[in-house]
């Protein structure tokens, strides 16, 4: 058998440093793309969706990028520009927050998580070059410095309790840098529009701890020792859209807007002041309705074909003559092999596809026949209960 590939790393990082020892273990085979430089899998994805998931194995995050804001007026600069509640960020809590545009549309998203002394963001490699410049923009005169620690510290992530970890978290301040995903529940000042009370994130328990990254042949050899295993971002990937988690890297387009991915549940506090791009997000869940709304697809798998990142979602619509037209109604975001539930994915559709219509997706000149699961229903947003005035000339009871 001869070895597979390697993938180039993206031009936006480094050549040497951001490469992996990890991807030295037997089996590895490079990711490609955005997550390239460290391992897809190690041979086996569908189980170490099992391992992680029971909570005994890792993932090499390291490709991702790590800053961190230092000063006294950290916190209320980052609540001032971001979606998220940040003033009164107790040390070792964990977050995530959004930087949107002026018109609402996410831009950046970021895991946050303060030591008492520095905010830590926790990025996609993608996001980092222009994050950093843009945070150095907005600084002005306040009490803040923005740093790169990308070259010094490394994201790895795990599932439950991060003490799989065969290694120390990074802790400069004496405080464990551990970021756990509020996706698991509805955040302080968030809002759910999944319907019912049983929602797939119960099961998310994901957590990013930061390590130096001088340690990662350490964690390289206690993988190849038998002290923990290593899960690839197949695996990560498949449970994550079965959590209906959003990812910034692969849901995210120009047009989109936090209430179209359900993101309102854990990275939007409604009730802060105001930043960038807050009114859109009060217009559009107090009055109107997200113009797309995020879906979770169970895909036909009996052609062998997955769809990916980009291909086209259909609905069928029946022709006054008898024939059928299949017309563009969405895009796919993300798609895996779930262990369990097979082939899956993540697509945004139109807010008026009703939830009952079976879909396709054009993949590779096939169309793959996909049912789907409501995430985001029609109905999202007009939470409003503002009062209906009556019509002229139509007098109401007593009057």
């Amino acid at each position: 058998m001869t070895d597979a590939p390697v993938s180039p790393l993206p031009s936006f990082l480094p050549s040497s440093p951001l490469r992996s020892p990890l991807l030295e273990l037997d089996g590895a085979v490079q990711a490609e793309g955005i997550d390239a430089g460290v391992a897809a899998h190690y041979g086996g994805p569908l189980t170490e969706q099992r391992r992680l998931l029971a909570g005994g194995a890792v993932v090499d995050l390291s490709h991702h990028g790590v800053l961190s804001v230092a000063g006294p007026d950290r916190l209320t600069w980052l609540n001032s520009i971001s979606s998220q509640e940040l003033r009164r960020l107790a040390p070792g809590e964990s977050t995530e927050t959004l930087l949107l545009d002026p018109n609402g549309h996410v831009e950046y998203a970021m895991a946050v998580i303060d030591d008492g002394v520095e905010t830590w963001l926790l990025v996609e490699a993608a996001q980092l070059p222009g994050l950093h410049a843009w945070l150095d923009t907005m600084r002005f005169t306040l009490r803040v410095q923005v740093v790169d620690h990308t070259l010094a510290y490394a994201v790895i992530g795990s599932m439950g309790d991060p003490s799989v970890l065969p290694l120390t978290p990074a802790a400069p301040s004496g405080v464990p840098l551990v970021w756990h995903d509020p996706w698991t529940q509805v955040s302080a000042g968030g809002y759910q529009y999944a319907p019912g009370p049983a929602h797939p994130a119960a099961a998310w328990h994901w957590t990013e701890t930061l390590v130096p990254r001088a340690s990662l042949p350490a964690l390289r050899d206690a993988v190849r020792n038998g002290g923990v295993a290593a899960a690839g971002l197949l695996a990560v990937e498949a449970l994550r859209i079965a959590a209906w988690r959003p990812r910034r890297a692969t849901e995210v387009d120009e047009k989109s807007l936090p209430h179209e991915l359900d993101w309102l549940r854990s990275a939007v506090h409604l009730n802060k002041g105001c930043y960038r791009g807050q009114e859109t997000v009060a217009k559009v869940h107090n009055l109107g309705h997200p113009p797309r709304r995020l879906v979770l697809l169970h895909l036909d798998g009996s052609d062998a074909v997955l769809p990916v990142h980009g291909d086209e979602v259909q609905a069928v619509k029946q022709l006054a003559d008898g024939t059928t037209e299949h017309r563009g109604i969405g895009r796919i975001t993300s798609s895996a092999i779930h262990y369990e539930l097979g082939p899956i994915a993540l697509a945004t559709v139109k807010r008026t596809v009703p939830a009952t219509v079976t879909l396709y997706v054009a993949s590779q000149d096939i169309l793959v026949a996909a049912a789907q699961e409501v995430i985001v229903p029609q109905s999202a947003g007009s939470v409003a209960d503002i009062p209906r005035l009556p019509r002229l000339g139509i007098r109401t009871p007593g009057h």
